[in-house]
């Protein structure tokens, strides 16, 4: 009981929370949306929400870039404080420009993604992931 009061952690508690925290975000990110969109390409290349003004098809090839293989980099721990802040940037688009003025429900999830993403490029990787090994 004492141990779950206190503030302190220890080392290996730390890269374990990181290792965690980075798996859990990656693999979901390119389980559940990279590979969806990898599947459905076909379907939403000619409507799929344009920001940046490159074209529909464009928009989507970069968005499954980022959410297929650039998680995949996150997953394994590679560049991946660069990564997280690529996905950072997305979940803000996401958040604030495409889901704008929608109901909170509508960009949750992209504000969970959002906040732990932040965390991986605040904190990093941690040890236990291939930037962490390489001392990087």
């Amino acid at each position: 009981m004492k141990k779950l009061l206190s503030t302190t952690y220890t080392n290996t508690g730390f890269n374990l929370a990181t290792f965690v925290l980075r798996i859990s975000l990656a693999f979901n990110m390119v389980y559940n949306h990279g590979l969806a969109k990898i599947k459905n390409f076909s379907e939403w290349q000619h409507d799929f929400y344009d920001p940046l003004h490159i074209g529909h098809k464009s928009s989507l090839i970069v968005v499954i870039f980022l959410e297929a293989f650039v998680s995949l980099f996150l997953l394994l721990g590679i560049f991946s404080r660069i990564a997280a802040l690529l996905l950072v940037l997305e979940m803000c688009v996401i958040a604030f420009m495409y889901q704008k003025g929608q109901p909170l429900i509508r960009y949750e999830n992209a504000l969970l993604f959002l906040s732990g993403f932040l965390c991986i490029l605040f904190i990093g990787p941690g040890k236990l992931s291939v930037d962490g090994m390489t001392g990087k």
